[in-house]
């Protein structure tokens, strides 16, 4: 365009300046074996500017010819491959709709190369593979799929991590969301994905590492965040006990903060841990604490596994306790076990008694048989002992049903 400006240029130049040169324009000879051709150099400047501008439509002609035929061509072959292609692809989300993924499998790799997006098309098709069990096949797609995704790769390592993970490679989608994680740190689904290969793995500190970012993208509702974070610590609790033992436990306990060692759900997990390593003493300082500063009777069902060398402070709480929340079944229960145990044959009578009054229970009513039995009350203990009898009869009666 710009040398056809550059001719017109030159073309007005001359016609105003031939006239002025006519009188000294000077001739041009041509001469060949028969023909002498004279003209003048105003005319041969003119001629060789028609000539040039000829040249140049002639080329612009030809190269817009051969677009239109390469366009042509393109819209013709491409197109229909590129339609048939989208086609295709509508057809498959249909079929995994259906759940008919060998259907999806196939129509998603046909014409995969004219696809809108062709590393879609692979990673569906990965996944309907995987649902079929053919993990060949499933690891072909995501290898072509992460070809093709040149530098976007963030799909391809999420789709490859989550395929992992219901192959029950467990270990190799850890390593897959550890890296995930350095560049996608919020993603939801990375964060999903996080979270289902460190419960799976056991890697619990990681899990407690991620559940801030959990919170902030709202994950989870507040509820299930709270299971989550209980999950994790009691898996802790599991390997630090394994690992440590009970001076383990009790120092990652003293490090935990204030809301960790409030929570009635892991209290009750610490002392269940510590009681099975025969901590008794630590469990019950924990135990009662956790009573002091709320009723909840998770914790009172642990009294009675405790073998203290302390047992007025047990009985100072559950008093306490029956003061402040009155007399419920489980707490007269209790306090007739320890009774019991402690060898008060009369406290525990009257405690079992009391829990009697307010539900039948079978254990109760065997517990209270041997406290009658102490206290030389046989016919009693005796009508007592049928009683809870009776009654698990009666339950078993009842699930049978």
């Amino acid at each position: 365009m710009l040398k056809i400006l550059l001719l017109f240029i030159i073309l007005i130049v001359g016609i105003i300046l031939g006239p002025l040169m006519s009188g000294h324009q000077g001739y041009v000879l041509i001469q060949t074996d028969s023909k002498n051709i004279t003209t003048s150099i105003t005319a041969m400047v003119i001629m060789f500017l028609l000539l040039q501008f000829l040249l140049i439509f002639i080329g612009w002609c030809y190269r817009r010819l051969k677009r239109t035929s390469t366009f042509t061509h393109s819209w013709i072959f491409g197109g229909y491959k590129r339609s048939r292609a989208r086609s295709q692809t509508k057809q498959a989300l249909l079929k995994l709709a259906e759940g008919d993924f060998k259907q999806v499998e196939r129509l998603m790799t046909r014409n995969v190369d004219h696809a809108e997006h062709p590393v879609v098309n692979y990673l569906l098709a990965a996944e309907a593979a995987q649902q079929r069990g053919d993990y060949f096949r499933t690891n072909q797609y995501i290898e072509r799929a992460a070809e093709v995704a040149d530098k976007d790769q963030l799909p391809v390592d999420i789709t490859r991590v989550r395929i992992q993970l219901a192959q029950g490679e467990i270990h190799a989608a850890r390593n897959g969301v550890d890296k995930l994680l350095n560049y996608a740190p919020r993603h939801p689904e990375v964060l999903r994905l996080a979270e289902q290969a460190y419960s799976l793995s056991g890697a619990y500190q990681s899990l407690v590492d991620i559940l801030p970012s959990i919170m902030k993208i709202d994950l989870h509702s507040e509820e299930e965040i709270l299971k989550l974070r209980q999950q994790a610590y009691v898996g802790l609790m599991n390997q630090i006990m394994a690992e440590k033992g009970s001076s383990g436990l009790k120092v990652w306990w003293k490090e935990q903060s204030r809301r960790i060692r409030n929570d009635i759900v892991l209290q009750v997990a610490m002392s269940e841990h510590l009681i099975e390593c025969n901590d008794h003493d630590t469990a019950q300082q924990i135990i009662l604490n956790g009573l002091k500063q709320q009723y909840d009777e998770r914790l009172l069902l642990l009294i009675p596994h405790l073998k203290t060398s302390d047992p007025e402070a047990i009985q100072k709480t559950l008093t306490q306790q029956l003061k402040q929340h009155g007399a419920t079944p489980l707490l007269n229960s209790t306090i007739g076990q320890v009774a019991l145990r402690n060898g008060e044959w009369a406290n525990a009578e009257t405690a079992f008694k009391a829990a009697l009054a307010q539900r039948p229970d079978a254990h109760d009513y065997a517990w209270l048989a041997d406290a009658l039995d102490r206290l030389q009350k046989r016919e009693e203990a005796a009508q007592t002992r049928s009683k809870g009898f009776m009654l698990t009869l009666k339950r078993n009666d009842d699930l049978e049903k």
